[in-house]
């Protein structure tokens, strides 16, 4: 393929550049004969730090809609996914040069009988920690727990592994070179997984002012899932019937939504963009969830560093788009930090250094 250039702005830093793509990666070389395919604001790829490819109501998809749920992904400008669990082994996904790179965390892990059906390796206590050391074997470095979901005995959501359980499972799965993150819809299953050293909490939708400041100086990431938490009325409602107290925290819940996510951006916890798709949202999705972000209150330049230049180190890909970088981005025909809408516009999307999706 001839050298491809793109013209504009580079983001983060806003500076106007020549940008060519030569094998595959960026360079600031002038290139001859190169074939200039779009100007306007360049950003490196976007990032989505809670997607589930491969999984959708019932449980692992067939193979087309997995791709499909991808495909919609990359078309949203998503270059880079963090799975979030998934029933169905998605490596094939890796394999695919026109489909977004994937960080796999393999399946769930709840507790037996206590997580929708068909989604998680299902374990009781003394079993958790032998479950961690096989999904750290199967995915990319990083390991799914379900912390909490609703208990038919008390109600309302309870944690689903006892505190010394949860220890255990974190340590194991450093101890095989994995991170932890978790499903944390309530309070009472932050304490214990916060003190274990977790790496991120997905949702933290109960957190409160000291277990901020203990994420903030610990590092401990947040994903809010801000789109994830606006369906809490719906939880609510549909419990209500059967199940009351939990009906009442959901309720809570959402009514703290904004207060708390804005805590932990107020007190230096790292925030990233996720969508939940094929949890709560369609897949293709994730400048909803950016949006949803910046009207909480976030600065737009945080809101989309939460699912670009930040979230891409954070991950451990390059944050820039600097000399040698993979040539991961997307063109938008305006500032995108005067306009986050303009997210849903893209000029051209370039993934591994070749333009994909529509007007490719």
């Amino acid at each position: 393929m001839p050298a491809l250039r793109f013209r504009g702005p580079v983001l983060p830093d806003g500076e106007p550049a020549d940008l060519y793509v030569v094998d595959g990666h960026v360079t600031y070389e002038a290139q001859a004969g190169a074939q200039t395919l779009a100007e306007g604001w360049i950003v490196p790829g976007l990032v989505d730090a809670h997607c589930h490819i491969g999984l959708d109501d019932h449980g692992a998809t067939d193979l087309e809609t997995a791709e499909a749920q991808a495909i919609a992904d990359r078309d949203g400008g998503a270059l880079l996914i963090r799975d979030c669990g998934s029933a169905q082994d998605t490596r094939w996904v890796q394999e695919r040069p026109d489909l977004p790179r994937l960080i796999r965390a393999g399946r769930h892990i709840a507790r037996s009988r206590r997580y929708i059906r068909n989604y998680a390796t299902e374990v009781e206590p003394d079993g958790l920690v032998a479950a961690v050391a096989l999904e750290a074997g199967r995915g990319d470095g990083w390991v799914k727990l379900v912390g909490d979901w609703i208990s038919r005995e008390d109600g309302d959501l309870t944690p689903s592994f006892p505190a010394d359980a949860f220890t255990a499972a974190v340590e194991a799965a450093h101890a095989h070179g994995a991170k932890v993150t978790a499903h944390c819809f309530g309070y009472d299953v932050l304490p214990a997984l916060i003190a274990a050293g977790i790496d991120c909490i997905e949702h933290g939708t109960g957190l409160t002012e000291d277990l901020i400041a203990t994420m903030a100086a610990n590092r401990t990431a947040l994903v809010p899932t801000v789109m994830q938490v606006d369906k809490f009325p719906e939880h609510a409602a549909g419990g209500q019937e059967k199940f009351p107290a939990y009906a009442a925290t959901m309720t809570d819940l959402y009514a703290r939504r904004r207060a708390t996510v804005m805590a932990a951006y107020e007190a230096g916890v790292d925030l990233y963009a996720g969508s939940d798709g094929g949890g709560v949202s369609k897949h293709g999705n994730l400048v909803g969830e950016i949006l949803a972000m910046a009207a909480l209150g976030m600065p737009p330049e945080y809101a989309l560093g939460a699912a670009s230049w930040r979230a891409r180190g954070w991950l451990g890909w390059n944050s820039t788009l600097a000399e040698g970088a993979p040539a991961d981005f997307v063109v938008y025909p305006r500032d995108p930090l005067r306009d986050l809408s303009v997210l849903r516009e893209p000029t051209c999307i370039v993934l591994r250094g070749t333009p994909v999706g529509p007007g490719r």
